[in-house]
């Protein structure tokens, strides 16, 4: 495979660049500057901000295990789209092979939604 297929993703990615860049600099440049204490202090939700979190600074450990759940099922579902972006190529066997990857993932969350690992109480 020659580079010249690569030219078009190197183009995209250096449009994407300079987007970012004229967007910050254009901001910086066109956007008010008129800073008071309110706008620099903290914002958490309407909450009044406090130098220690509620409940004497410890999360509880079912807010790190939603955020994992959530991680590992979000990362399973990114193996969808290469499976759909070959699917033709892939054939029955392919199709078979996902329907049991699907398959797994619905136990796994059918077993920790009747776990109650998705509860937030």
């Amino acid at each position: 495979m020659s580079l010249s297929a690569y030219v078009p993703i190197l183009f995209l990615f250096a449009l994407a660049a300079a987007f970012a860049l004229f967007s910050v600099g254009v901001s910086q440049i066109v956007g008010p500057k008129r800073a008071n204490r309110a706008k620099l202090e903290a914002y958490e939700c309407g909450i009044e901000p406090s130098p220690e979190p509620v409940g004497g600074g410890r999360f509880p450990v079912r807010f790190f295990l939603v955020a994992m759940l959530f991680i590992v099922f979000d990362i399973e579902i990114i193996f969808l789209y290469p499976w759909a972006v070959s699917f033709n190529a892939l054939g029955l066997f392919g199709f078979v092979e996902m329907l049991l990857f699907i398959g797994t993932v619905l136990i796994a969350y059918a077993y920790v939604w009747r776990r109650g690992g998705l509860d937030w109480d």
